[in-house]
């Protein structure tokens, strides 16, 4: 059976607050595993089915009528949850990478809705779900500590925390403020090298020894920002093809993003402003 998971809001900074609980955010994919029947069946958020993807997580050993909700991750060599990675899983099925599902809520449990209870008491009937092996784990938390637990994560270039409050009801297929994440942004200064001419995207490029790398697409830009890009770029236009139109690297912005890729792109990079 599906649900559709429970999403959270963004926080811009963490805080201290005990009626909350901390969470490592894991950086992977959202996966709801659902046991009915005696069938385990596995389903990404957006409601795809990935059972045969995942044989390994099969087995697990709970009670009919149970649902669960967390994030399956491949970690790298230093034990940091890589996204790529995961992905090179999640796309081959010749890919032998380990995976691990971590757990972090339970939505039913033994049949029976278990949404309207407290995050806290789902936590307890979890604790007495999961047994942490090769292949599943609990999420570990605490009270508060939002802030001392955010900069360790910067330490390690971790991707984020999740604060959620310990009195929250899981609200199926919503966005709730009672969940916030808060994301270990990078930051970068780029050049605008082109713009693509389909589906909104801004070719980028990065300056290293004299020349200027490309180092993505950026999609996530606020309306004020496209207006003064579109102001610019006519002039600055050298050539064409079928999917860009390229510009000299004239425009400079700062950017956030996740993190590097392994071809040294930028994930998922935001604009922030533009640097005269």
């Amino acid at each position: 059976m599906f649900v559709s998971p429970m999403l959270l809001h963004k926080s811009e900074q963490p805080f201290e607050d005990n009626e909350f609980i901390t969470e490592l955010k894991l950086d992977g994919i959202r996966l709801i595993l659902s046991k009915f029947n005696n069938q385990i069946k596995l389903y990404t958020r957006h409601k795809n089915e990935v059972t045969a993807k995942f044989p390994e997580l099969l087995n697990i050993e709970i009670p009919d009528g149970t649902v669960l909700d967390g994030e399956i991750i491949v970690t790298d060599k230093d034990g940091k949850p890589d996204f790529e990675t995961m992905m090179e899983r999640f796309q081959s099925k010749r890919s032998n990478h380990h995976i691990q599902f971590c757990v972090f809520d339970v939505v039913y449990h033994k049949g029976k809705k278990v949404t309207h209870l407290p995050l806290i008491e789902r936590k307890e009937i979890l604790e007495s779900l999961i047994r942490n092996d090769q292949h599943f784990a609990k999420v570990q938390w605490m009270l508060g500590n939002g802030s001392a637990y955010f900069n360790l994560v910067k330490q390690h270039n971790l991707e984020g925390i999740v604060l959620k409050r310990a009195a929250s009801m899981y609200q199926i297929n919503k966005r709730s403020q009672d969940w916030l994440k808060v994301i270990n942004y990078q930051y970068a200064d780029v050049f605008i090298t082109g713009l693509r001419k389909e589906e909104f995207g801004l070719l980028l490029g990065i300056e290293e020894s004299s020349r200027i790398k490309p180092a993505g697409i950026m999609e996530f830009v606020s309306p004020v920002a496209r207006k003064q890009f579109y102001k610019q770029y006519q002039d600055l236009i050298i050539e064409e093809d079928k999917k860009f139109i390229h510009v000299k690297p004239k425009i400079k912005c700062r950017v956030k993003f996740r993190n590097y890729t392994k071809a040294g792109l930028l994930r998922i990079p935001s604009f922030v402003e533009y640097i005269s």
